[in-house]
């Protein structure tokens, strides 16, 4: 039989996998193969625990947990060169990366979905040496995601962490940053930016389907600038919310490799995770980096 490796974080969304895990096991069983169950049991334990394997000693590695612990497994991945097709049941609060994948919220039917699914290939981010599945961002409530307890998230789900973005309102700053590409570069004093692989930030910012691909080798790069009186705001906060990226102080574009230049120690997250900037720091697009199943639709 098929060899499996069911990676769980018993901790995530609403802990909602302490009920479900019999179930998910007999699903992927069913699938024909042998499930092998390792739960996670602190911060980083995924990628280390994926570090310690062998080329070919499974044929499947499937995630159950939030964005961070899909994380964890493929930079584990990335570290060692690791070649696995992955799965992934979403049992996180937000779970922004699956919603575009159109990877079910229910347990049951995402594992389902993995046994009966396909394969396709997909695009990840490489932040310095660390990397990226769907988003790299910095400034405006980029750190509620990380700064909301996980009890809290578990009981209050996405709101949490528009909770945990209003009681920073009142501390943002701008940023001073610069990012050169290949043929632009843009620097000024920003509010809030994103380099993703993603339909959708922070549960805020929406792309159209039509405008991001996946696995085209390409970030979308959005940018929101410091304006100079607050009346300049409105139309900005209006224009993401109705996806319209041309108004005044907003940039959107695409590319492979930005070169991001500003205060060393700056707070970005990764996946929702804190990360440490530096003075200058390379984001780049690994193309077609990991094979993932997704439903057949």
């Amino acid at each position: 039989m098929r060899k499996l490796l069911l990676i769980v974080n018993p901790c995530s969304g609403r802990a909602k996998m302490k009920t479900e895990l019999l179930k998910v096991v007999e699903i992927l069983s069913s699938g024909g193969y042998t499930v092998t169950v390792y739960p996670t049991k602190a911060r980083a334990d995924a990628t280390r625990y994926v570090e310690t394997l062998e080329q070919n000693e499974y044929d499947l590695i499937v995630v159950c947990g939030g964005d961070g612990t899909l994380n964890e497994v493929i930079t584990g991945m990335m570290h060692t060169g690791l070649h696995c097709t992955l799965g992934y049941i979403p049992s996180g609060t937000l779970n922004e990366w699956s919603s575009g994948l159109h990877i079910a919220r229910s347990i049951p039917q995402a594992a389902t979905d993995i046994v009966n699914g396909k394969k396709i290939q997909l695009d990840i981010g490489q932040f310095g040496s660390s990397y990226f599945s769907y988003t790299a961002s910095f400034g405006a409530f980029t750190d509620a995601s990380y700064s909301a307890p996980q009890d809290v998230k578990n009981v209050l789900g996405q709101a949490a962490y528009f909770f945990e973005g209003i009681k920073s309102l009142g501390n943002i700053k701008p940023v001073h940053l610069k990012f050169e590409t290949d043929d632009r570069t843009v620097e000024g004093d920003f509010l809030f930016g994103a380099i993703s692989n993603s339909l959708s930030v922070g549960g805020i910012v929406k792309f159209d389907e039509s405008v991001v691909k996946l696995n085209d080798g390409k970030f979308e790069v959005l940018l929101i600038h410091n304006p100079d009186t607050i009346l300049k705001l409105q139309p900005m906060i209006d224009g993401i919310l109705r996806q319209d990226f041309n108004r005044e102080g907003i940039e959107f574009f695409t590319a492979k490799q930005i070169l991001v230049t500003g205060k060393d120690g700056l707070s970005w997250t990764l996946d929702g995770e804190y990360a440490r900037g530096a003075e200058a720091v390379t984001v780049q697009n690994v193309h077609n980096a990991i094979e993932l199943i997704v439903p057949q639709v």
